[in-house]
């Protein structure tokens, strides 16, 4: 789906893209390259499960940013709740050892931030800024909010 596209269900049409941001539990820097592979593969599946697009995914050592559009009816903090619960059980799965290092805790922290992203707003800048995350920063800058 493109950012200009409006999706409809029987009953409604929408165009909704969520910005989101979580951290890792304590900040650790726990996203190498072996997890990110494992939540990139898991979002493909989350994609088909539960009808939630993810249209960017970037990560840096230690947080996360989605950028997502889901049916009205799924709220942003659904989306969070499935993505986070999904990723860290097949990540604890898949890599006991990262369990031991969050002392056999969870695996992102408990809050997250969300925004909309706008038709009409600051798409490019906010996908952009997604997909650099992680990469060198000599051209990246602090998205601003306001």
């Amino acid at each position: 789906m493109s950012k200009e596209e409006v999706q409809k269900g029987y009953h409604c049409a929408w165009q909704i893209h969520y910005h989101i941001v979580f951290p890792v539990k304590y900040r650790k820097a726990l996203l190498d390259k072996m997890v990110i592979k494992i939540i990139e593969e898991i979002a493909k599946g989350i994609q088909e499960r539960h009808a939630i697009e993810m249209e960017a995914l970037g990560m840096d050592k230690d947080h996360i940013h989605l950028l997502s559009s889901a049916h009205p009816k799924i709220s942003p903090g659904e989306i969070v709740r499935i993505f986070k619960s999904i990723t860290a059980r097949e990540i604890f799965r898949r890599h006991p050892k990262i369990k031991k290092e969050l002392w056999g805790g969870e695996f992102w922290s408990d809050g997250y931030y969300v925004a909309t992203v706008g038709e009409r707003g600051n798409w490019s800048k906010v996908e952009n800024y997604i997909e650099k995350q992680g990469k060198p920063k000599e051209d990246l800058k602090q998205l601003r909010l306001f």
